[in-house]
């Protein structure tokens, strides 16, 4: 057993930087909170290096590897909250199915669901503490490590998106496979969405347990939905889960923040800003000022700047931020990239980046006062 074993789910240390909690629940902050999705990722060399060599899934159930990335962008960054670094496609893999990931190819399911008869390949009724406990491990061991400097966000991958995923086989342009079934076997779509979000409130709650103390939801297929599509077979499990995992830390005297986020699904913004999440996450496909709009007030913003932007000089990362702030407004808000740092990104860039948006914001909101 390690020390780290011994390591418990209490007596953390108190948090010094709330700034990202308190805009998940729209209150004033001093500035406004960044964080980037993928932060702890291949643009940073020792991140590179603390990989290299190991297969992906196994530094996933690593404890003490997982820590370690999710506390090195901290390292480098004044970011205003970390991410536990892990995968959506743990959930797939505590069902059952054996997911590797291929280098040069991405994550990769040898046996995936071909017809509805391979529900039965499933494990419905999942112990996410005997599956899964590796990534409340981490969670704990973080939180700990992290003493207090930022918030710890959990995260899982919403029941579509993982559903395609495990249809799919891996990643896909079209998700014409995924899609079929929507179209030729509904009801069987609808089983395996149930049985994904039976898993993934349970895995919240351990996240929470564990020590997490926000949630993201990512539906990051939303886009290769229509309208209709996602109202049928996305947005019911993302109200759900928000739901039921509300209402069980209610009982518990819990308030954890969630935030979704469906990726291109634009065409859902009001649904979104109406599901039980605090927050609601944008892609950079959409406006700042008319997200504000659409979505009324009744939640706080997260996004949404290309990641692409990245690429250009800090002068110019350092405008973008300013018209980015000047469009979603200083309350309510969190900053961060409408989709996850690329491997190829410059780390000066990415400081460049928060250091913009905590300066731009820091004067705005000294100018309204």
């Amino acid at each position: 057993m390690s020390k780290n074993d011994l390591i418990l789910p209490k007596d953390f240390p108190q948090l010094k930087n709330d700034t990202f909690l308190r805009a998940t629940r729209g209150e004033e902050t001093q500035h406004v909170p960044v964080w980037c999705m993928r932060q702890a990722g291949r643009y940073l060399p020792e991140f590179r290096e603390s990989r290299a060599g190991k297969d992906f899934f196994e530094t996933c159930r690593s404890p003490e590897a997982c820590c370690e990335l999710t506390l090195q962008p901290l390292r480098r960054f004044p970011f205003d909250a970390a991410i536990i670094f892990s995968d959506i496609l743990v959930v797939p893999q505590a069902m059952g199915m054996d997911v590797q990931m291929v280098p040069g190819k991405g994550p990769t399911f040898p046996d995936p669901l071909k017809e509805p008869e391979d529900l039965q390949r499933l494990q419905t009724k999942v112990d996410v503490d005997k599956e899964l406990g590796y990534v409340f491990k981490a969670i704990t061991l973080t939180r700990h490590k992290i003493e207090g400097k930022v918030p710890l966000i959990g995260f899982t991958g919403a029941p579509w998106t993982l559903m395609s995923y495990m249809i799919e086989g891996g990643g896909s342009n079209t998700h014409s496979k995924a899609k079929r079934w929507l179209y030729r076997h509904p009801d069987a779509s609808h089983m395996l969405l149930r049985m994904l979000t039976d898993v993934i409130v349970e895995y919240l709650l351990g996240q929470v347990a564990a020590g997490a103390q926000a949630l993201q939801v990512f539906e990051s297929h939303a886009g290769i939905l229509g309208p209709v599509e996602f109202k049928e077979f996305s947005l019911p499990y993302l109200r759900d889960i928000a739901r039921r995992v509300k209402d069980k830390l209610k009982e518990a005297g819990q308030d954890v923040p969630m935030i979704v986020f469906a990726k291109d699904g634009h065409y859902a913004l009001e649904d979104l800003s109406q599901s039980h999440y605090e927050v609601v996450g944008l892609d950079w496909t959409v406006d700042p000022r008319s997200a504000r709009e659409r979505t009324g007030g009744k939640v706080s913003l997260q996004g949404n700047m290309d990641p692409c932007a990245l690429y250009a000089p800090k002068e110019r990362i350092s405008d973008i931020v300013k018209k980015m702030l000047e469009g979603f407004g200083t309350r309510g808000y969190i900053a961060n990239l409408g989709h996850g740092l690329y491997p190829d990104m410059d780390p000066e860039n990415v400081g460049a980046f928060v250091e913009a948006v905590h300066q731009h914001s820091k004067r705005m909101i000294k100018q309204m006062s």
